[in-house]
């Protein structure tokens, strides 16, 4: 985005990052309420109001730092607190609930690819319509990019807590032990960019199911 100002690069990001974080929480949240646990919902958690899920860091501090230093924006919202031993069933409820949030941010990716080849058709008559290419592929990225993020078998992700649902009880204890070490451990990764490297080749097979329309990555990240 190196011809776009910094204004037209917030209007770009600003939109699908703060409703990819915000549906991705509050899917966590209602699948939980379905599931037993009203907790997301008696602390007003269950609205798509973005102000009600803004993280300072994640959702403020940190996208302004990427988007001055790389051009792009990406971010996370506050976790909606999920009462795990209200769940109707605990362990195989967790999955559900952690399932819920990557498999929103996939229904997004489908919802912004529509908005960018609606851009494309439309981008010849009216050359205004280039801002939807640009919008709908920011919001395609960072949902596929957060999808498969979360899905990583790390805690506190989803994926995480997807295989702690999974394993024996007594494998599934010390996997929880190993929560403290998840933050740290993806700082790790994604500095030395080994992270990269492993969201690699789920993110080309996403571009592939989504019939290439990540390539239009090359003109907005370039």
């Amino acid at each position: 985005m190196n011809g776009l100002s910094t204004l037209q690069q917030v209007m770009i990001w600003v939109v699908p990052i703060l409703f990819a974080v915000t549906v991705h929480e509050v899917a966590h949240g209602w699948v939980a309420l379905k599931c037993g646990d009203d907790t997301a919902k008696q602390l007003g958690r269950l609205t798509l109001n973005p102000i009600k899920h803004i993280d300072l860091i994640g959702t403020i501090i940190l996208p302004a730092i990427l988007l001055m230093t790389s051009g792009f924006m990406f971010g996370w919202a506050k976790p909606v607190p999920v009462n795990f031993s209200r769940l109707k069933q605990p362990r195989r409820d967790m999955a559900f609930v952690a399932l819920a949030g990557p498999f929103a941010n996939l229904l997004m990716a489908i919802f912004w690819l529509i908005i960018t080849k609606i851009g494309w058709v439309m981008v010849e008559s009216m050359p205004f319509t280039a801002f939807l290419i640009f919008v709908g592929t920011a919001g395609l990225f960072i949902n596929i990019v957060l999808m498969l993020l979360n899905l990583l078998p790390i805690l506190p992700l989803d994926g995480g807590r997807i295989l702690y649902s999974l394993l024996p009880p007594r494998w599934a204890y010390y996997f929880g032990k190993l929560e403290i070490l998840g933050l740290p451990l993806l700082i790790i990764l994604f500095f030395t960019g080994i992270l990269g490297k492993i969201l690699l080749t789920p993110l080309l097979m996403m571009h592939v199911l989504f019939g290439g329309s990540i390539e239009i990555l090359r003109y907005i990240l370039s």
